[in-house]
């Protein structure tokens, strides 16, 4: 009894111990979360106000500055300068004194604080209920991808008021209780940026219909006091420019994501324009009113907003890139029955909500119609295709749970295994890796640009520099057979064709059909590899930024013919357009071998037949004899590409546990023993 009571006093105090372990690594992440809030927020003040004064708050500078239109005693839209709406004229009049005698500084913290007071009412508008930890990480995780998103940035830089309709939007659905005060907060919105006028719609068909009557009459009463103190000023925005149509750039140009802008980039253009522009527009704010009001009457209010705010997005003639957080407040919603489907919709709103469309896809003419549209595009899918799951749903809640290996040691007791690599047992899916790759590759691609030691002189100086080193530990090592491979194979001529179109055809091809295979066919090796190349790809960044170093057909001096890019300028310290392709200077660890020497690995290891192992083994051959004969790396490079690439396959190895299957066996091996053990002997 004794020993029972003894048992029964260490299990609690174990689990209260794992209480107070999960309370402290609460706390812990979310003060790490606020401070990160903290420092992205402190450095949007820093770069703002780190330019200057000319080249920050542009548009402000252009509102309210000293010469600012708001201070002519004309009208506001002699020039195209001003955007605003008539009434956005009027509450901006008084600020010009204000605004000149702390221009920078005052602006910019105050919109700081607007994003903060955003992100804290979507938080506390997220569909209920909501797991504790959920609510406690909401408002630091919320203010974090505000600050990082292109339209708070927008409106920082420029100085903009865009953030003010969206927040009293906010307000008005979520913090106001009074259906008169939240009627009156859209109305002031709708005054500031007509097409808010959309949310009188939600309101309406949701039920709030005085709310929506006092949303309208506000919107009136702002619009109609702006007419009675400035009606040249209101004439020429609501008649001569059709609300704002052509105020403030060309209305064809990238940052204008509306569909009007959109139909003028495709060479659309007067009447037929004009009509399919209004045509797709009531559709889309059909569409999108509809369904917003489905959610609403869900419970997904926020959800229901942010689609009504896309709408708006869609059908308002012009829409800057300032004006476009409504799409952002779309992650909130749930797409897919399976919890690995779950991350598609928010990771793909977020990184075109972060990043530059030149990231998101390849350069090629045939995707600019869908680079350049992007942020419309996810306007038009959030608002009328998008299929989120309603709260009634079985999958809202527990969505079909995704099959892992069973767990395995750590390798060493003080390094985890990572959670998020964890050594899952179905095929990824497929357009969240899409998307995975392409903006992993554009980020590589941007830093190894960037690598280039400084200035492109001075960069090029301590590149050679490098190249003399290495040239001299070759020479020590007997093993300098650059200039003797480069000028053999230049003798032979269907020698140099092979290698130079061996170099530049099998870099991507071969690797993306390696994961690509691994994919359809072998799904558990598929992330095990991708991992690999992926930690291989980062330890490569590392060295092209501590090491950069000129390669043998950039060396002066050194007689090296380059039959791919042919001659080369030396008196011109960026080699004529080069550079401005790639870093001419990443050349250690070299990943044209490494990326092959993982293909080959990753073949030996996982195909069938020994000949596809040996076929596997034969590309990182001929890759490295590729980038020797055609002077792009030293023999050196090779073997730092070799390095990285077993350091990618020794960290994967270290923070996911080894191969699936062999990591099954042998937890089921290990399991045995204690299974034995447990179960009685028999008698």
């Amino acid at each position: 009894m004794a020993n029972a009571e003894h048992s029964g006093r260490r299990t609690e105090a174990f689990g209260a111990t794992a209480v107070d372990t999960a309370r402290t690594r609460l706390r812990v992440a979310r003060l790490g979360l606020w401070l990160l809030a903290a420092v992205l927020a402190v450095r949007q003040v820093a770069v703002v106000l780190g330019n200057p004064r000319g080249e920050r708050l542009t548009d402000l500078e252009t509102w309210v500055g000293p010469d600012g239109v708001l201070h002519v005693n004309g009208s506001l839209y002699d020039s195209t300068r001003f955007t605003g709406t008539p009434f956005g004229g009027l509450v901006l009049k008084p600020l010009t004194r204000a605004a000149e005698q702390a221009l920078g500084w005052g602006w910019t913290f105050g919109t700081l604080l607007l994003v903060a007071a955003l992100g804290l009412v979507v938080a506390r508008a997220l569909p209920q209920p909501v797991h504790r930890r959920t609510a406690l990480l909401a408002a630091p995780v919320t203010i974090s991808l505000l600050m990082l998103s292109l339209p708070v940035r927008n409106t920082l830089w420029l100085g903009q008021t865009s953030i003010i309709p969206v927040l009293l939007v906010l307000l008005g659905c979520f913090v106001v209780r009074d259906w008169r005060a939240a009627g009156v907060l859209i109305g002031l919105a709708a005054a500031l940026q007509p097409t808010v006028l959309l949310f009188a719609a939600l309101l309406w068909f949701t039920g709030r219909r005085r709310a929506a009557a006092v949303t309208g009459a506000s919107f009136a009463a702002g619009t109609a006091l702006a007419w009675a103190a400035m009606p040249h000023d209101s004439y020429t925005y609501w008649v001569h420019h059709m609300a704002g149509v052509g105020l403030g750039g060309e209305a064809d140009a990238l940052a204008n994501q509306s569909l009007h802008g959109a139909l003028l980039r495709l060479g659309l253009s007067g009447p037929p324009e004009i009509g399919l522009f209004l045509s797709l527009g009531a559709v889309v704010a059909a569409l999108g009113v509809r369904r917003a009001v489905r959610y609403a009457r869900d419970g997904q209010l926020l959800l229901a907003v942010a689609l009504t705010g896309c709408a708006a997005i869609v059908v308002s003639p012009t829409t800057w890139q300032h004006q476009l957080l409504w799409v952002l407040l779309a992650v909130v919603g749930r797409v897919g029955k399976r919890a690995s489907d779950r991350y598609v919709w928010p990771v793909a709103v977020i990184l075109v909500m972060t990043l530059p469309a030149k990231m998101m896809l390849p350069n090629m003419a045939v995707l600019y119609p869908l680079r350049d549209n992007a942020v419309l595009l996810a306007a038009v899918a959030a608002a009328t295709v998008v299929p989120f799951l309603s709260r009634t749903s079985p999958y809202y809640r527990a969505p079909i749970p995704t099959e892992y290996a069973r767990p395995v040691p750590t390798r060493w007791k003080r390094v985890p295994l990572l959670p998020f690599l964890k050594r899952v047992l179905t095929r990824p899916n497929l357009l969240l890796e899409l998307l995975l790759i392409r903006v992993t590759y554009a980020a590589y691609q941007r830093v190894r640009l960037g690598a280039t030691g400084g200035t492109n002189t001075g960069g090029r100086a301590r590149a050679e520099a490098h190249g003399r080193q290495i040239l001299d530990i070759e020479r020590f090592l007997h093993i300098d057979i650059e200039h003797w491979a480069n000028h053999a194979v230049v003798k032979v001529g269907w020698l140099r064709d092979f290698f130079d179109f061996y170099y530049e055809s099998f870099h991507f091809v071969v690797p993306l059909s390696v994961l690509a295979l691994l994919y359809w066919r072998r799904p558990v090796d598929y992330r095990w590899a991708r991992a690999s190349l992926g930690f291989a790809t980062l330890l490569a960044l590392v060295g092209f930024w501590l090491y950069p170093l000129a390669p043998p057909r950039l060396m002066p001096d050194l007689g090296v013919i380059d039959t791919v890019h042919g001659v080369q300028d030396f008196s011109k310290p960026d080699y004529g357009t080069l550079t401005a392709l790639t870093n001419q200077y990443a050349a250690m660890p070299s990943l044209h071998f490494g990326w092959s020497l993982w293909c080959g690995l990753v073949i030996a290891i996982v195909a069938p037949k020994w000949w596809m192992k040996a076929l596997g083994l034969l590309h990182p051959f001929f890759t490295v004899s590729a980038i020797v004969a055609t002077g792009n790396h030293w023999v050196l490079d090779a073997v730092g590409g070799a390095l990285v690439v077993g350091g990618g396959f020794g960290l994967s190895y270290l923070f996911m546990g080894p191969r699936a299957r062999f990591a099954t066996a042998t937890a089921v091996a290990a399991a045995e023993p204690a299974r034995a053990e447990k179960e009685p002997s028999p008698r």
